[in-house]
């Protein structure tokens, strides 16, 4: 997905979809944003699981900032005290390190990953203790910029999808699965635009890229 394929299916989903439509019309075209591919975004990913973008954003900064640079032999070297001051959990400690390690010692080829299809990259990530569904699909969505990915698990599009929709009760993954059958193949953007309402809904913004600068290689 790049800028120009983006707002061209953004332009045919909300010419044949009345709730999109609606949806763009009061919050307006996000704009197209594109985590890089690599370490740092992963690691973003895993501390946002289960708490709100501002505080996972906050707690990258802090790791970052102590380390210089976002990357696996600087993150092992550091001490679960240090990190416990950063704000990283003890289990999302455990989950960075495995991560860490897996691509420290090659294990894991986050490099490789844009060549594999959706359902290699979800094997390759989700080998990783802390690395889900959720976490590889938001991986494919938002850094390898694939079209078609729609994160049931992902309780921010569950609740966003209810407020478009006019539901009268936020949807189970499985039944999020079936509505979002109605944007296939372009799950994706139909996410990004649900997403930015249920932001926009709040006072928020979408996590900006300026949080990766000095994070070192993206595919460390």
């Amino acid at each position: 997905m790049t800028h120009d394929s983006f707002a061209a299916t953004v332009d045919g989903l909300i010419a044949v979809d009345r709730d999109l439509a609606r949806l763009v019309g009061e919050f307006g075209i996000p704009s197209f944003w594109q985590r890089p591919i690599g370490f740092p975004s992963l690691v973003l990913f895993i501390l946002e699981q289960q708490v709100s973008l501002a505080s996972a954003a906050a707690a990258y900064r802090r790791v970052n900032s102590r380390l210089g640079r976002m990357v696996p032999e600087l993150l092992l070297a550091t001490t679960p005290e240090e990190l416990r001051a950063d704000g990283v959990s003890r289990q999302k400690d455990r989950y960075l390190r495995e991560l860490a390690r897996a691509v420290a010692s090659g294990d894991l080829d986050l490099g490789s990953l844009a060549t594999l299809d959706d359902e290699g990259v979800r094997s390759q990530l989700t080998r990783i203790p802390g690395i889900g569904r959720w976490t590889a699909d938001v991986y494919l969505l938002a850094c390898l910029g694939r079209p078609d990915l729609w994160p049931v698990a992902d309780r921010a599009l569950q609740v966003a999808t209810a407020e478009a929709l006019a539901l009268s009760a936020v949807p189970t993954p499985q039944e999020l699965e079936l509505i979002g059958e109605r944007w296939r193949p372009y799950r994706s953007t139909a996410a990004r635009l649900l997403w930015h309402g249920y932001l926009g809904r709040r006072g928020r913004s979408e996590t900006s890229n300026d949080l990766f600068h000095g994070s070192g290689e993206f595919d460390s």
